[in-house]
């Protein structure tokens, strides 16, 4: 088994309201895997990912990236991480260029001009450098959203539902940039509604329900020996909702 860079353990999360979002979850996620995180609204995958990625602060529970505390070397884990959320969330007057430029000072970094024709070009989006937020369709927000998760060039990429809403030709065309991060040996955490995504591309499948990890194991090993396809599979760990 290759280097844990994401390890967490009995990680809580409980909001002032009472609701328990997240209870004694403990994980280990893999260099250079694509990790699928399924299961139904409200589960825990988002408040999971935005904990570890230092956006909301757990209750109790010990996480680290690359062996630091997100929280006592915060600088130093979010810099390993690149993080598309499901929101659109960038200036829509800023051009594509300046949106990424300003994302990469968040990181300080300086020239970043090479780095961002690459990233633009690998999404298709070069011919948008220019372009205003306002101006681009939904699909390409998607991609600008995507763009500036990869302007520091972070070794961890946690992607959240980020095929939501697009259209089939774009899901296609994220998926073949999934496997190409992989290939350049980038870690993906991918959460999705649909399973046949996961089933695609993850190397490994865990399934959160009601805060709690029910299943984590490897994707041709959990086909394999349910003899069953992954919708079949996650229907039996998960009976309030299955996805499409």
């Amino acid at each position: 088994m290759s280097e844990a860079v994401v390890s967490i353990r009995n990680l809580n999360k409980k909001y002032k309201t009472g609701l328990q979002a997240l209870k004694d979850v403990s994980l280990d996620i893999y260099r250079g895997e694509i990790f699928g995180l399924l299961g139904p609204n409200g589960a825990g995958k988002t408040t999971m990912i935005n904990i570890v990625a230092g956006l909301t602060r757990r209750t109790s529970g010990q996480i680290t990236v690359f062996g630091k505390d997100v929280d006592r070397e915060y600088r130093f884990t979010r810099s390993k991480i690149g993080l598309v959320q499901q929101e659109l969330s960038f200036d829509p007057f800023l051009s594509v260029e300046e949106t990424l430029r300003t994302q990469g000072g968040y990181f300080g970094l300086t020239n970043t001009g090479p780095r961002i024709e690459e990233i633009l070009k690998s999404l298709s989006l070069l011919d948008k450098k220019k372009a205003s937020g306002r101006t681009l369709s939904g699909g390409m927000k998607r991609r600008v959203m995507i763009a500036k998760a990869l302007v520091h060039d972070p070794e961890i990429v946690f992607l959240d539902e980020p095929t939501a809403g697009v259209d089939v030709q774009l899901r296609e065309n994220l998926w073949t940039l999934v496997r190409r991060m992989q290939e350049m040996g980038k870690t993906i955490i991918l959460t999705t509604h649909y399973l046949e995504e996961a089933e695609a591309l993850a190397n490994r499948i865990a399934i959160i329900n009601k805060g709690s990890i029910v299943l984590v194991e490897e994707k041709e090993k959990l086909l394999a020996d349910h003899g069953a396809r992954l919708h079949d599979i996650y229907r039996k760990y998960v009976q309030d909702e299955v996805p499409v």
